[in-house]
């Protein structure tokens, strides 16, 4: 008897690698701006590090929260349409055991096959079977609030905390490059990191994110000193 080889795909990942990419992602972008924006404006080495402090604490709560919010309505929509599946399986489960085979039949299955794999899979788990293959929900992609919201919370502090700590090694008077810079190559190293995890390549994904960081940063920058010197 042949042994049956258990593969692990990258798709299991997705949930929690968008939410900590996105996390990381935005803690740095957002901690590094907010720096570099107050500390462009003339303002002391400690306001820039308040400012990033801050800035941190608030980031990490508004990610849980916009997170967690998001992906419970995804959750909650998936289950009333499991809960409205499951009443039409209870009403007429003939008609639905008709409607999941012709989505096999839409993919290449012989009608008479069709029916079969659709009699068989319904006999064993019913409402799993359409809830994979007629409303794509599955185990892998199913909504998970909760950990959605601590991955981008932690992952935002990790990030923030980057650029927080190169304020405190840097010497007040080169605060703006190496903070600027540092920060960037945190975003490029977060770019080959998600690309790995994700089995992606790594030079697009990589290029991607430190050009929207840069992009950022060079805007509060510009604003910061824009607003220092009219002041």
């Amino acid at each position: 008897m042949s042994r049956i080889h258990k593969e692990n795909h990258l798709i299991e990942r997705i949930g929690w690698l968008r939410a900590a990419v996105l996390g990381a992602n935005d803690g740095i972008i957002s901690t590094a701006s907010l720096i570099l924006g107050v500390a462009s404006a003339a303002s002391s080495q400690n306001a820039a590090l308040v400012a990033g402090v801050a800035g941190l604490v608030a980031g990490a709560m508004s990610m849980a929260a916009g997170e967690y919010v998001s992906v419970s309505s995804q959750s909650d929509t998936e289950h009333a349409d499991l809960a409205r599946e499951k009443g039409e399986l209870a009403s007429d489960p003939q008609r639905e055991q008709e409607e999941l085979a012709q989505f096999y039949v839409a993919r290449g299955v012989e009608a008479g096959l069709a029916r079969q794999v659709a009699f068989q899979l319904m006999a064993k788990d019913a409402l799993g079977a359409h809830a994979r293959d007629e409303l794509g929900i599955s185990e892998m992609t199913t909504a998970r609030p909760i950990q959605a919201a601590l991955a981008s919370a932690a992952t935002f502090t990790v990030g923030a905390a980057a650029p927080l700590v190169l304020v405190v090694l840097s010497p007040s008077r080169l605060l703006l490059p190496v903070v600027a810079v540092g920060s960037l190559l945190f975003l490029a190293l977060l770019g080959m990191i998600g690309a790995k995890a994700g089995g992606a390549g790594i030079l697009r994904p990589t290029i991607r994110v430190t050009f929207w960081g840069a992009l950022a940063m060079a805007l509060t920058t510009g604003i910061g000193a824009l607003f220092g010197t009219a002041v």
